[in-house]
């Protein structure tokens, strides 16, 4: 059979023994003790409430409590080395009189520093008041982490309930700097993570922006492949215009120079049939001419030959001299054309020249080349016979494919404008003569972009997806 089991001692849990002459006095003093535990208690529930302060509230509590209960002068919380590295504070103070307790240990009196070394070096000291003093482990998992100790200033020694009060609020303590020390971790893991995110973001960042760099590398040699297939087409069509047209070209000016000696020398030959040979000569020159640069034009690289609109003008201005005066004028700030809108451009106003040259009978062409915020706008005014109402009435024909090509240049300036998004117009010159107007909206659409241009112009760098 087991043994009956032992009965509570009533005695040590209420502090009060039996005997009619002391029982008064133990009682008053069994509940004094208990009221102290009893607002100890209460001072803790509402210190485990004040989450948002972190542990050090909770601490600060525990001290006051412990001092209190003990009506302690002096009362210390710490930790020994080693235990729980990451909780903060290490360790308190309470002096008597003080409301918040101290976690620095320059002004305390040195009785009181060599209990706390000793705490802190997980010793036990004596001093001569040592009777006085009532140390409870802290204790976390039945490891020991640190005390609590106070120098009570009881009439008598504390009692065992009041030990268990002090272990209470000790382990309570532990508790708390326990859970600090994780917070401090799991903060420290976070700045970790965030500074690893971080690092990854910014390498996420420097590939992305590598990536570019490498498509933008691609499209380069894509279109380095292009203009060297170009080159090799500009390289083909001169030596076609240099071995075949130049020389029939050249072949037709001789016939020409042949007829007209043949025709001279026949008496009584029409002159204005000489004349007219003269001058099939000196256009079949002309034409050589045109040809022989074209030539060397093409046969150049065509970064070699990228050149601004007013110098392609000025170009065009001396091809036709000195049949015709022609004046080239540029006003406004020249603005950047891509390379095929200055080639488009300077290839209208040529073929306006020429149309000039071949059938206005005029001296004089003024070429103007004004640049506005939004607009470009180019004429070639001359002092001929031409009537603009004429030429209107031949592009609308050409329009329509009516004409034999003899005025399909009409039709030509008109197209090379319209790809660019402009338009073209015929008006009456101060000069007399006609004035052909080109106007080209600035900025050009993206469209007109042309390879060479993307090639050798650096383009502007992309966003960030």
């Amino acid at each position: 059979m087991s043994a009956a089991p032992t009965p509570p001692d009533l005695a040590a849990l209420t502090g009060v023994r039996s005997g009619k002459e002391s029982y008064y006095r133990a009682y008053v003093r069994s509940d004094q003790r208990t009221q102290q535990a009893v607002r100890a208690m209460d001072s803790i529930s509402r210190a485990l409430v004040r989450t948002t302060e972190g542990p050090r509230g909770l601490l600060e509590e525990v001290v006051r409590a412990a001092g209190g209960h003990l009506a302690a002068t002096w009362t210390l919380l710490a930790l020994s080395d080693g235990n729980l590295p990451g909780a903060r504070p290490r360790f308190l103070v309470l002096g008597a009189g003080e409301e918040h307790p101290v976690d620095d240990d320059g002004d305390l009196p040195a009785f009181v520093r060599r209990e706390l070394g000793a705490i802190r070096a997980g010793l036990s000291v004596r001093t001569r008041e040592d009777e006085r003093w009532v140390r409870v482990p802290m204790t976390l998992e039945g490891h020991q982490v640190g005390a609590l100790v106070g120098l009570h200033g009881l009439v008598a020694d504390p009692e065992p309930g009041d030990l268990a009060v002090l272990r209470i609020l000790a382990n309570q303590a532990a508790v708390s700097l326990h859970t600090s020390e994780q917070y401090q971790a799991g903060l420290a893991m976070h700045r970790r993570a965030q500074h690893l995110y971080d690092e990854v973001r910014a390498g996420a960042r420097d590939l992305a922006s590598r990536t570019r760099e490498l498509r933008h590398a691609e499209r380069r040699l894509v279109l380095a492949e292009q203009r060297e297939l170009l080159d090799a087409e500009r390289h083909r069509i001169a030596r076609e215009l240099h071995d075949s047209v130049t020389h029939y070209v050249l072949s037709a000016g001789i016939e020409v120079e042949i007829a007209r000696g043949e025709v001279e020398g026949i008496l009584g030959a029409d002159a204005r049939l000489v004349d007219r040979l003269a001058n099939a000569k000196g256009l079949s020159q002309q034409a050589v001419d045109q040809l022989r640069r074209a030539i060397y034009a093409l046969d150049r690289a065509h970064s070699a030959t990228r050149s601004p609109l007013p110098d392609l003008l000025r170009e065009i201005a001396e091809q036709h001299r000195p049949q015709l005066a022609v004046q080239l004028r540029v006003e406004g700030k020249v603005a950047h054309l891509t390379a095929d809108a200055d080639h488009e451009i300077a290839r209208a106003v040529s073929e306006a020249v020429f149309n000039v040259a071949m059938h206005a009978e005029a001296r004089r062409v003024v070429v103007r080349l004004r640049y506005r915020s939004d607009e470009l706008l180019v004429s070639v005014a001359d002092d001929g016979v031409g009537n603009p109402r004429e030429l209107s009435r031949m592009l609308r024909l050409a329009r329509g494919n009516a004409m034999d090509g003899h005025h399909r240049g009409l039709a030509n300036i008109e197209g090379r404008v319209s790809e660019l998004g402009g338009r073209l117009a015929f008006r009456r010159a101060r000069l007399g003569g006609v004035r052909v107007e080109i106007r080209v909206p600035l900025p050009l659409p993206a469209s007109q972009s042309s390879i060479i241009e993307h090639l050798t112009e650096p383009s502007a760098p992309e966003e960030a997806s």
